[in-house]
């Protein structure tokens, strides 16, 4: 982690839908959170996304789907960000300060929500890059917790720096004075690289279907019965770890009927 700063939200925003920024924290040259104002409006699932941006110009809003990092609880909202040098918007945003303001649409949707999913023992959480930051939301909730006994999160990045973001976040879980106790030895983590040497190495994709973390973990292989995944990440990704789940016989669930797993079709890491 490179830069940290906070200060109090402004008063009076002047965008169509705005709120104001209130910390930037970044992690790496390509990767940094930030947090904003929420509306008083705003309810909405963990999970979930909302469209944020800013004016482009020719002074026309200039929106993306962004996950809601933050737990449904929570009075501010968080996101989780790369940085594309040549992003209509990443190149932007990721230059915002405390105080800034910044558009958000108040109107959250995903599939990423615990309603998608039949009831089930185990919950995989499977991610690359920031597609983490869904489950930054889902693994802060109560909820979650309460629905599982056991709560698997696997992330995959380049570079350990990469997986500074939820290794912090998880690491925090088991202090957290609203969910701690429910959190126990209910989670399991397993962060790998694909470019740096680290403890654990590979993809998702790789690891399942060698094997590989359910003998690093000591647990028992996919079953329909017990097992429950959400997914996020790249659309390649996406693809590869659906017919994973689907050979080992779960099926995708949704919103209007819930099922073994779920994607966020929205996201592309």
């Amino acid at each position: 982690m490179t830069e940290q700063s906070a200060i109090a939200p402004k008063a009076t925003p002047t965008l169509p839908d705005a709120q104001t920024v209130t910390s930037v924290t970044h992690y790496t040259d390509h990767l940094f959170a930030f947090r904003c104002t929420r509306p008083r409006s705003l309810r909405f699932r963990s999970g979930e996304f909302v469209m944020i941006g800013l004016l482009g110009d020719n002074g026309k809003p200039l929106l993306r789907a962004y996950s809601i990092a933050s737990p449904s609880w929570d009075e501010e909202l968080e996101f989780y960000s790369i940085k594309v040098p040549d992003g209509p918007l990443t190149s932007r945003l990721q230059h915002i300060q405390p105080g800034d303001e910044l558009i958000l649409r108040p109107k959250p949707v995903g599939t990423l929500v615990l309603d998608a999913l039949l009831p089930g023992k185990r919950l995989w959480m499977l991610a690359t890059g920031t597609g983490i930051a869904p489950f930054a939301s889902l693994l802060r909730d109560p909820e979650t917790w309460e629905k599982y006994e056991q709560v698997i999160v696997m992330h995959t990045c380049r570079e350990a720096a990469e997986l500074t973001y939820g290794r912090n976040l998880i690491e925090a879980l088991p202090e957290d004075p609203l969910i701690g106790e429910l959190v126990g030895d209910k989670l399991l983590y397993y962060p790998t690289t694909t470019r740096e040497n680290s403890a654990y190495m590979g993809r998702v994709t790789d690891n399942l279907t060698s094997g590989k973390v359910f003998t690093d973990l000591d647990i028992p292989p996919l079953d329909p019965a017990i097992d429950r995944a959400m997914v996020c990440g790249s659309l390649g990704f996406n693809l590869d770890i659906k017919k994973i789940l689907e050979d080992a016989g779960l099926n995708e669930g949704a919103n209007s009927s819930p099922a073994e797993y779920v994607v966020e079709k929205a996201f592309v890491d």
